[in-house]
């Protein structure tokens, strides 16, 4: 069933009260394979699993871009009911911003500013202000977020534990097309050419990963090669591409403990973004070295 702010908040207290665990999963609807995923591990792990989906305007820097969003509400209604998902939660953009744009909003931190937040400027503080928002009204649950946006998780995470917020959140593993591509709305605005070049986001990361299982340590090398297989595409303009620790997020000169490597590109009119976890064969006592030492 669908819900207004006030029954969301109301019928997840009254499934608490009964006994059973809430599963959260939030998104911006036009639900694909990566959040049927999200849905389902949360069907399988609690009791009572809700979905949200709100087109959040705080998280675009271009209203063009927020215009063009796919919104099939319809759509994502008969996907939550073939899950048997418990309550579905579809505000619109009155009900959560009920005084227009927010005075007071989250502030992501020094992480919030680089990478994806450096190419979108503002975006983090849209995410996480929409996400403290949910959450409130959601109360202690399990959340579910995928690992394709590494960056976002991250600090949904810090988010959860800086604020005290009653919160566990669940990542799950990117869901990804036969060729590598990483499951995305914005997939659907690729031309056929540009769809055929998409995947050479996964490719240069999974070159940076050949290249630790070979033996590669420096970062600068991961990064220079990932650089070169995006560049290698006419279609495709990279934005960034970064090897990070992955759990501080500082960016790395050499490494010894987990690390993931982030590729962004242009492909088209379409803006991708990946990542990946990369092996890390060393003893688990080792830690990373940071660039610049720090």
């Amino acid at each position: 069933m669908t819900a207004s702010p006030d029954q969301f908040r109301e019928l997840c207290d009254e499934a608490r009260r009964a006994g059973r665990d809430v599963g959260f999963v939030p998104t911006m609807g036009d639900l694909h394979p990566g959040h049927t995923s999200l849905l389902k591990r949360a069907r399988k792990e609690c009791a009572f699993v809700a979905l949200s989906v709100f087109v959040n305007p705080l998280q675009f820097d271009s209203p063009a871009d927020l215009e063009a969003y796919p919104r099939v509400l319809d759509k994502d209604k008969a996907v939550a009911a073939s899950l048997g998902i418990d309550l579905l939660f579809a505000p619109g953009e009155r009900a959560m911003y009920a005084s227009g744009q927010p005075e007071v909003t989250i502030d992501p931190g020094p992480l919030g500013e680089r990478l994806e937040g450096t190419s979108r400027p503002g975006h983090f503080r849209g995410v996480l202000t929409v996400v403290a928002k949910l959450f409130n009204l959601a109360g202690r649950c399990r959340a579910y977020f995928g690992e394709k946006d590494a960056q976002q998780l991250a600090l949904v995470r810090r988010m959860v534990r800086d604020l005290d917020l009653p919160v566990t959140v669940m990542s799950c593993p990117t869901v990804r097309e036969l060729d590598g591509l990483a499951v995305s709305s914005r997939n659907a605005r690729l031309s056929p050419e540009e769809r055929r070049v998409a995947p050479v986001l996964f490719e240069a990361l999974s070159e940076a990963a050949t290249a630790i299982r070979q033996g590669e340590r420096r970062a600068m090398v991961l990064r220079a090669s990932m650089a070169r297989r995006v560049g290698a595409e006419a279609r495709a303009k990279l934005d960034y591409a970064a090897v990070v620790d992955d759990t501080t997020w500082e960016d790395l000169d050499e490494i010894s403990g987990p690390a993931r490597a982030l590729v962004a590109a242009r492909v088209g009119v379409s803006r991708l973004i990946d990542n990946l976890l990369l092996p890390w064969p060393e003893a688990a006592g080792m830690h990373n070295t940071s660039r610049g030492g720090r």
